[in-house]
């Protein structure tokens, strides 16, 4: 990516933590591949976020590489985007600071993230927690980024990231590019197997979801395993019937039929025939990112070649920023 195209930046980052489920690919993996063209686009494994929980240390490194291995294998050209740890960027925690200084206890407070994590790790509410949105939005700000591709679970931290950067350019004109949220095309919407109410997440249990490394016995079983009802009739009604639009929206978006004449082929045919074939969907989707996956992870010298090149990139945009702030606000740079 170079500095001096024209193209809109774009930033995402998704920590190296859980499994990267089914849902992570069509919501936005998928999408990703196709933005590589239209934007110049930064792909952070945000590894210091993915700290605020206890971790396994050899648990970490190894997500960390297999996160890496899966954009690529989903598609990602790390020639062409910006692949790479953000711990291997030091100006993201270097902002951090800079920007708490510039962000108010009363909004922090205000994080419904930050409540709903405490709820689950009541023996861990740590400051780091409390601070994740400051960090995410240095995470942003560093790169001048245009967009960042939200789902309605972070429409809350891009809101801060905004407030923050408007709040820095009011004192020190022009320091940073004001974020805009990307919505991407209308994409189905995957929800827990077991809770069919909820969207799928990486961090439920494993039955809930479809990891993207999932063998083909495993997502046959989740599949068969999953909620629908008792009326036993195929019809795609997400309020009344969840579970069995849930199984109807992966198979369409993944077969590519469409769920008018889905939904009457299967008419009759009961839910076992939907959940074989939207397993199968999902093992034909996969197998080929699950080859590359493994080709990859078998190259460990490559892995670490992109993650060391792809850092430098980053760190040179990343260094212009924080230069820029260091220069507005005072600090003397010799």
């Amino acid at each position: 990516m170079s500095d001096t195209a024209k193209k809109p930046i774009l930033f995402s980052g998704i920590q190296p933590s859980g499994h990267i489920t089914l849902g992570n690919y069509i919501g936005a993996l998928r999408n990703f591949t196709i933005l590589e063209s239209d934007y110049n686009c930064l792909f952070s494994i945000v590894d210091l976020h993915a700290l605020t929980v206890r971790q396994d240390p050899a648990g970490l490194r190894r997500k960390t590489v297999e996160l890496a291995a899966l954009y690529i294998a989903a598609g990602l050209n790390p020639e062409e985007s910006i692949i790479y740890c953000q711990s291997h960027v030091p100006q993201h925690a270097e902002l951090a600071w800079i920007l708490n200084c510039f962000t108010y206890m009363g909004e922090l407070n205000r994080m419904t993230q930050f409540k709903d994590k405490a709820q689950k790790h009541k023996d861990n509410i740590n400051a780091g927690l409390y601070t994740y949105p400051v960090l995410m939005a240095a995470d942003i700000l560093l790169y001048q980024t245009d967009l960042v591709p939200v789902g309605a679970d972070q429409k809350q931290h891009l809101e801060i990231t905004r407030d923050i950067a408007e709040r820095v350019n009011a004192i020190h004109k022009g320091v940073f590019k004001v974020p805009e949220p990307y919505i991407p095309k209308q994409t189905a919407k995957i929800m827990s197997l077991t809770e069919p109410e909820r969207k799928m997440s990486k961090s439920d249990p494993e039955d809930s979801f479809i990891a993207l490394t999932d063998t083909p016995e495993t997502i046959s079983r989740k599949f068969r395993r999953a909620v629908t009802d008792s009326d036993g009739e195929i019809r795609y009604d997400p309020e009344n019937k969840p579970g069995v639009s849930n199984l109807l929206s992966i198979l369409s978006t993944l077969s590519g039929e469409d769920m008018d004449s889905l939904t009457a082929r299967l008419s009759g045919q009961g839910y076992g025939k939907l959940k074989d074939e939207t397993a199968q969907a999902t093992i034909e989707t996969l197998k080929p990112i699950q080859e590359r996956f493994h080709q990859l992870m078998a190259d460990k010298d490559y892995l670490a070649k992109v993650l060391t090149d792809n850092a430098e990139r980053a760190r040179y945009l990343a260094n212009k920023t924080l230069r820029k702030v260091y220069k507005k606000l005072g600090l003397y740079q010799p």
